[in-house]
């Protein structure tokens, strides 16, 4: 069993990155990867709503949607889930965290239509993932997305500094950065 966890862990994290792999989440990845501590934030609030969505839903999906036959009502039950989640981490950090707040701005309500978010409860969901693996699956997804943003946001950092030509400056660099950032990451596809 803790074979299989590691597994997972290293396989969402790393070898199917949710973002350079199966290019879910993208909106959040380029649009608040303009600062470290800015995509550390989202980082650590994506970590918290992909966690706690993949434990909610799979205990829902299992004991509500499986044991009544409502599977065909998955979809719309994860939204709803993850809707709720999002506005939880959206009162806690613009009550304790205003400034993090301010800086994700319109970014963290995208959490919600997030379809990283929603992309793991199908996952879980579609590989028959128990509620442990499945929350297993959700962190180390949402742990991948956190390196994923964080180097893009580093990088992005530096950028600032160098010369780039009139052509490339802005989302065209950050395009071409993503893009090879996701050929790198392809390089772990031998891992396991």
């Amino acid at each position: 069993m803790i074979k299989e966890l590691l597994v997972i862990l290293l396989s969402s994290s790393l070898i199917s990155n949710v973002v350079l792999s199966q290019f879910l989440g993208l909106c959040p990845f380029l649009g608040v990867s303009k600062k470290t501590e800015t995509a550390a934030g989202m980082g650590a609030a994506v970590i918290f709503v992909i966690t706690l969505a993949s434990a909610v839903a799979g205990v829902i999906y299992q004991f509500i949607l499986v044991p009544f036959d409502l599977t065909y009502l998955q979809t719309i039950v994860f939204i709803l889930v993850i809707a709720a989640l999002v506005q939880f981490v959206e009162m806690f950090l613009k009550k304790f965290m205003k400034s993090l707040y301010q800086a994700l701005g319109v970014y963290l309500p995208l959490i919600t239509t997030n379809c990283a978010v929603l992309g793991v409860a199908l996952t879980n969901v579609q590989k028959n993932y128990g509620i442990v693996t499945g929350i297993v699956n959700g962190f180390a997804t949402a742990v991948g997305f956190t390196v994923a943003i964080v180097i893009l946001a580093g990088i992005r950092e530096k950028m600032e500094y160098n010369d780039i030509p009139e052509s490339f400056k802005g989302m065209p660099i950050v395009l071409i950065t993503a893009g090879l950032m996701a050929i790198a990451f392809c390089g772990f596809s031998g891992l396991l």
